[in-house]
């Protein structure tokens, strides 16, 4: 019989297993490699969120910019059609070689998926930030698996790692980025065994990120609300219509994709494109719709914003990124769901400043199909005081939103529901 230490007799069974080398050296390991993913991701989440300032500081001084849009595209095009079409994937690419690898995850992504979000945003394309942070984030912890001679079920763990890392960082959101990497490869599933390494990434990337001196943007904390019949009632319909909006971005942004792929030359189709955003927005007499948008997710907290201003960014950001320009969708969402939550508040009898926040977290539940990392998400931003109806939104937005997502490569772990049960073990592009 193997010769225990007297001093782990002190201890119950299960509390000795923690204390075997095994499990020790496992943890020292991923503290190591999370670590150095962090580091890599936190930083490079730095440098494009303060890029990111400040070409969009730069484009609202000169707004001019906006016609050189369709240039910019064609730049955007030509570098990933050289590039090949495996980085063109982007985030459906990590999602593929997590699920069944094949190769490693070119670096050159990371410089083109920077450039591509950069140009987009200084020309007035209407996209977000998140796409970018994960791709990098990913990219950058590929790089680890060959010169330091990792199994292929470490390569698996340290993708996952890289992009909770960069979600956490881009957002300063270390416990959704965290979760969001353990629940966006599979629908409905939770990848525990990257548990430690994905919490690890997410806290040492937003650490890093922090200590560059890069900030996030404040929300507001929202005030205790008891949950009452009637307020849970209101809930739940306001929830069904973010998670419909969630399924109809992720249905238009697929469409408008295929249609761009009937131009046989790719950098023409973000050319195309971005003629018809430039036309959008000189109709529309306003620049309030490209962009981030963030200004205006920041007034729907305030007062009631019209209707039309979710369904306007909605069609901008579905045009922008299915012609082929580069940049990430969750901020659009967020902008989408704040401003349909503050429209709704004129029917609905809850505070706005929560249906905003409703809307924020749970059409990007809806469209991500990440219910847990956006409840996560929504108490890190908006304080847990009203954490049951944040849940409502997002559990049910995730539920009407159907087996539709932005991410066309998402593999359908368990279905929502049992009348949906035949598509499971589907990607969701399949569909």
């Amino acid at each position: 019989m193997r010769h225990r230490p007297a001093f782990l007799r002190l201890f119950p069974a299960r509390l000795r297993l923690l204390s075997t080398p095994a499990t020790l050296l496992f943890v020292l390991r991923w503290v190591l490699l999370s670590g150095l993913v962090g580091v890599a991701a936190g930083s490079a989440s730095a440098l494009f969120l303060v890029a990111l300032e400040r070409v969009t500081a730069w484009r609202e001084l000169h707004p001019w910019v906006l016609v050189l849009l369709p240039a910019a595209g064609f730049l955007i095009g030509l570098a990933y059609h050289h590039a090949g079409t495996l980085v063109g994937r982007g985030n459906n690419l990590i999602l593929d070689e997590i699920q069944s690898p094949t190769t490693p995850v070119p670096l050159r992504l990371v410089p083109l998926v920077l450039g591509g979000t950069l140009l987009t945003h200084l020309f007035g394309g209407s996209a977000g930030r998140e796409g970018t942070a994960v791709q990098m984030g990913a990219a950058l912890a590929d790089q680890l698996p060959r010169p330091l001679r990792l199994r292929p079920r470490d390569r698996r763990l340290l993708l996952l790692a890289g992009m909770s890392a960069g979600f956490a960082s881009v957002f300063g959101t270390p416990l959704a980025g965290a979760v969001f990497g353990l629940e966006v490869v599979r629908l409905g599933t939770i990848r525990y065994e990257a548990l430690l390494p994905a919490f690890l990434a997410a806290l040492s990337a937003d650490f890093v990120t922090r200590a560059w001196g890069v900030g996030h943007t404040h929300y507001p904390q929202l005030a205790v609300l008891p949950i009452t019949p009637a307020g849970m009632g209101w809930a739940l319909l306001a929830a069904a219509l973010f998670g419909l909006t969630a399924r109809s971005f992720a249905t238009l942004t697929h469409w408008l994709s295929r249609q761009f792929a009937r131009i046989s030359y790719p950098p023409l189709r973000p050319v195309v494109g971005g003629v018809l955003v430039v036309a959008a927005v000189g109709a529309l007499g306003t620049t309030r719709y490209i962009g981030l948008g963030v200004p205006v997710i920041e007034a729907a907290f305030g007062a009631p914003l019209p209707p039309h201003d979710f369904l306007l960014k909605l069609g901008l950001t579905a045009l922008t990124l299915g012609c082929g320009f580069k940049g990430g969708e969750v901020t659009p969402l967020f902008f989408m769901g704040a401003t349909l939550g503050s429209a709704l508040a004129v029917v609905v009898p809850l505070p706005v400043a929560l249906l905003a926040a409703m809307g924020f977290v749970g059409v990007f539940a809806g469209a991500a199909n990440t219910p847990l990392a956006c409840l996560l998400m929504g108490l890190e931003l908006f304080g847990t005081p009203a954490g049951g109806y944040l849940a409502l939104a997002c559990v049910v937005a995730y539920l009407f939103s159907g087996h539709r997502g932005i991410y066309s490569a998402q593999l359908i772990g368990q279905a929502k529901h049992l009348r949906l049960g035949r598509q499971q073990g589907k990607r969701l592009g399949e569909l």
